[in-house]
């Protein structure tokens, strides 16, 4: 049991002098500081000392707060020979605010229809190969990197021959059979129709009159060649009417086709033959095809001389655009007729390619396309008895690039 310090201190005050008192205090501090040693609070066993990680830390530092301080791992020293790396891409900042652009060239692909037809027989040549095509673009060769066989929509402005009899005439009947056959024939063209495809018609007598301007519908233009009964002049300005045709047509782009129904006799127009020739000649793009009526009574009645020269001038509009005439005598010929214009006009060989002129500043790129055989010749074509056939190759003159948008 521990002593109170002030009992003892009371007992020494009462009981002992002063001096004796002083060395009492002093050995009973020493007793109490020994006696006290037992009864302190145990330690903890003491801890050795950590040994230190074994395991080399990765390169840049150790991995706790304390600890045995890594170095960085050593690299090993390049070889001479080993060139040093390449300094690293800078960085190019946008001034503040400025936000970032990004430039891309859009170089856009060019489509070219292509007919080749027979020069004489103005067929259709199928069977050609990619590398049978070589395009020419401003007079440089072009890559081609499209190539198939298409059935093409058309555009195209039929005229009709629309006139009553001439009065006085020995025949009165012959009038009427020249608008049957002319019905007949532009039923049939309009039966060969596709939903693509673009057609206008327009009549002539002694002036001309559109009947229907362009229009995908095929049942307008049924309706518009079954209202034409009743004509209103006798006179037949053929040139007249087909001069304002190509005028029309010339400010349409693309390629565009005229079917001519008519008889061909040209009896008040202003313009002489002459002049509708050079302006044929002229058009750009415009095949005309002719198809004459009258072929029953000019087989039943024979041929005047007028009749054999509006043939001809027929025979001439269309040799003169890479067309082709038909003179049908009997309405069962007109769809074999119309069938073979068909596949004449709207079997192409479509060509893509990217121009190499990326430039987009609205200019008109001329365009040339030739036929070579697998050595780079010019193409030969022969019939059955190896006999050499010449051939047309039909392709826009050209087009006009896209202008570039500031």
């Amino acid at each position: 049991m521990l002593i109170s310090t002030e009992v003892v201190m009371f007992i020494l005050r009462a009981h002992v002098s002063p001096l004796r008192r002083s060395s009492l205090a002093l050995l009973f501090a020493a007793f109490i500081v020994t006696a006290g040693a037992p009864f302190a609070r145990p330690q903890a066993p003491a801890t050795p000392p950590a040994q230190p990680d074994q395991t080399a830390p990765d390169a840049g530092g150790p991995t706790g707060d304390s600890g045995v301080i890594a170095l960085p791992k050593k690299k090993d020293t390049p070889p001479a020979d080993v060139p040093p790396p390449a300094p690293a891409e800078p960085k190019v900042k946008n001034p503040e605010g400025m936000p970032t652009y990004s430039l891309k060239i859009d170089v856009p692909e060019v489509t070219v229809d292509v007919g080749v037809l027979l020069e004489k027989t103005h067929t259709f040549v199928p069977g050609l190969k990619p590398t049978n095509f070589r395009v020419y673009e401003d007079g440089v060769v072009q890559k081609v990197s499209g190539f198939k066989r298409v059935e093409a929509p058309i555009t195209a402005l039929m005229i009709c021959e629309f006139a009553s009899p001439p009065p006085f005439s020995r025949n009165p009947y012959s009038g009427i059979m020249l608008i049957r056959d002319m019905r007949n024939a532009a039923f049939s063209f309009a039966e060969s129709l596709r939903p693509q495809d673009y057609v206008a018609l327009m009549t002539f007598d002694m002036r001309t009159q559109i009947q229907l301007d362009f229009t995908q519908d095929k049942r307008q233009l049924l309706q518009a060649i079954d209202s034409l009964r009743m004509p209103g002049f006798s006179e037949t300005n053929v040139f007249d009417a087909l001069y304002e045709g190509l005028d029309r047509l010339e400010r349409i782009e693309g390629r565009k086709y005229i079917i001519l129904i008519a008889s061909g006799k040209d009896t008040l127009s202003k313009l002489t033959l002459d002049k509708i020739i050079k302006k044929v000649k002229a058009a750009q793009d415009i095949t005309i095809y002719t198809i004459s009526t009258g072929g029953f009574m000019r087989a039943v009645g024979g041929d005047s001389i007028t009749m054999l020269q509006a043939d001809n001038e027929m025979r001439t509009f269309s040799s003169l655009t890479g067309g082709a005439s038909y003179f049908p005598r009997f309405p069962g010929e007109l769809p074999d007729d119309f069938n073979e214009i068909n596949q004449n006009i709207r079997a192409k060989y479509e060509l893509i390619y990217r121009p190499s002129n990326t430039k987009q500043d609205g200019t008109y790129r001329k365009l040339r396309v030739e036929l070579v055989d697998d050595e780079g010749q010019p193409l030969r074509i022969q019939d059955e008895k190896h006999k050499p056939l010449k051939y047309d190759v039909i392709a826009r003159d050209g087009y006009r690039a896209k202008q570039e948008v500031e």
